[in-house]
């Protein structure tokens, strides 16, 4: 009976059954050493030519990525990558391997070109693993919480983060767009439902080419009835706290592996993350960075950058400059230029990683901020009905899974947060 890699390994010695791909390979006429994979871990395996006479050219001609079977011994040596090794009795090639296209010292653009192979990599292994347990974890939390999944349409008609980014998508004989977001559609099921959550893929035409951007990412959201700013925000603390947690505790080896010590996360999920205004931003930023910025303009990743260097844990930033802010983000009554709405910055050179606000119960207000940005107002008539009939405060937010991945993982690039990226430049593979 095949076990895999890891449960051989902490067998720790006597006979084994596994199977995998071969990572890396060398020997000579005499010995060949295959180190085998599996989606759990590595393991040395050695061959001698005098246990294999009759199969030894097969052997000799095993190369990188085939996928074999094989039957041996397992003990403990120091010198194997991950400190056994596997004496090998029997073999099967599965499924023979050409010359692998990826090998050390390639540029990104090559690995992402052959992201279809690239993505056996033991970095997008690991990253993917964690990536997994992050959206487990917040799946756990929800249930816990007592919300109900709800799901939204991915083509929709009109736009919710402004209409420069919408991607249009011929529908039959008419047109229509890529979903930006689900909140418009949440907002009426928060008078159903009350709580509320999802996650799915996100589309934002945005010609960026940075490396915490991308034209297709998903985003996990949340909404509530009832709740206005200060409530929505300390959920979402609460809600990244619990899955930090839960990530560092469930994947160690694949965040030593990525350099990221948990037992840091682990100490950052278990401080006070401060709340601070978008105008106390701004006085940081002009006595410890020297950055002057006017009130009104919206943070870019430089002065987020900046500001975070005086914060070790993720911080909340509200009440943005109203005029920059979407349509549905209402003003602060007693600060009409201020939104009640909300940014989640990552420490360590992540930036915003959750958005989010009170929602706006006003009509005319909204009617208004869409005439300005020319959009057709009939497209939001369903939109505005929600206000009409019994409306109540409410709140919510997005997560952008790709960023909380990376800062998570201390990756490079958001890129290396997803499988398959979708950016200005690159659609395939």
């Amino acid at each position: 009976m095949f076990v895999s890699i890891n449960k051989a390994i902490n067998k720790g010695k006597g006979k084994v059954a596994i199977r995998g791909w071969v990572y890396r390979e060398r020997g000579s006429n005499q010995i060949k050493f295959l180190v085998l994979r599996d989606s759990t871990d590595i393991v040395q395996c050695v061959l001698k030519k005098s246990d294999f006479e009759n199969k030894w050219k097969e052997i000799d001609s095993i190369q990188i990525e085939t996928s074999m079977e094989i039957t041996g011994t397992i003990k403990p040596d120091k010198r194997a990558p991950t400190g056994y090794e596997v004496s090998v009795s029997d073999f099967k090639i599965v499924g023979s391997s050409d010359t692998y296209p990826i090998a050390k010292d390639q540029s990104p653009e090559f690995l992402l070109d052959n992201r279809h192979l690239w993505i056996r990599s033991r970095k997008l292994t690991a990253a993917m693993k964690i990536r997994s347990a992050y959206v487990q974890a917040r799946d756990e939390f929800f249930k816990k919480q007592g919300f109900y999944r709800f799901d939204a349409p991915i083509l929709q008609p009109s736009q919710c983060e402004g209409g420069s980014t919408l991607f249009e998508v011929k529908y039959y004989k008419d047109k229509t767009y890529l979903s930006q977001s689900w909140q418009l559609y949440a907002e009426a099921a928060v008078f159903a439902l009350e709580k509320i959550y999802n996650m799915g893929p996100t589309f934002r035409a945005e010609k960026s080419k940075t490396s915490r951007h991308l034209s297709e990412f998903w985003m996990a959201e949340t909404e509530v009835a009832w709740w206005g700013l200060k409530e929505i925000t300390e959920f979402a603390k609460k809600e990244i706290k619990y899955c930090v947690k839960k990530v560092a505790k469930e994947c160690v080896e694949e965040l030593k592996f990525l350099g990221r010590d948990p037992k840091k996360l682990l100490k950052i999920a278990d401080k006070k993350w401060p709340t601070i205004k978008y105008r106390e931003a701004l006085k940081v930023l002009k006595e410890k960075a020297k950055l002057k910025i006017p009130f009104g303009k919206d943070l870019r990743t430089i002065e987020e950058d900046k500001l975070m260097e005086h914060f070790d844990t993720p911080i909340v930033v509200t009440h943005y400059p109203k005029k920059i802010m979407a349509f549905y983000k209402p003003s602060d009554p007693k600060h009409p230029d201020e939104a009640l709405c909300f940014d989640m910055l990552a420490p360590e050179g992540y930036g915003e990683i959750i958005g989010g606000s009170q929602r706006s119960t006003n009509v005319k207000e909204m009617t208004e901020a869409l005439k300005k940005e020319g959009e057709d107002i009939k497209n939001y008539e369903w939109y505005f009905d929600l206000r009409k009939y019994g409306s109540v405060p409410h709140s919510g937010y997005g997560v952008g899974v790709e960023r909380v991945v990376a800062w998570i993982g201390e990756l490079d690039n958001i890129k290396e947060a997803i499988p398959f990226p979708r950016t200005m430049l690159r659609w395939k593979p």
